[in-house]
């Protein structure tokens, strides 16, 4: 029984016109896990050390960006608004 691989490279030798197709749903997919990714090791609204730093949002400053786009956005000039815990 032929593997998986060797059924996708007969048919794009077969139909060139699925190349396009499968390099942007294999590039898309890729993108999407990269920002799962960045989401889940980079937002402050993740926890996954609760014993060491349960509230890890408290720890940001305001000058830090968080965010991966921001439109017209100075951090440099934002001011701490709430209080220290």
């Amino acid at each position: 029984m032929p593997s998986m691989l060797q059924v996708v490279g007969k048919q794009l030798k077969s139909h060139p016109a699925l190349v396009p197709l499968f390099i942007f749903i294999g590039g898309g997919a890729a993108m999407s896990m990269v920002y799962l990714a960045r989401l889940a090791l980079k937002n402050p609204d993740v926890s996954w050390d609760r014993k060491n730093n349960p509230e890890p949002w408290n720890k940001l400053e305001p000058t830090q960006q968080y965010k991966l786009f921001t439109i017209n956005m100075d951090y440099s000039k934002l001011k701490k608004d709430r209080p220290d815990f």
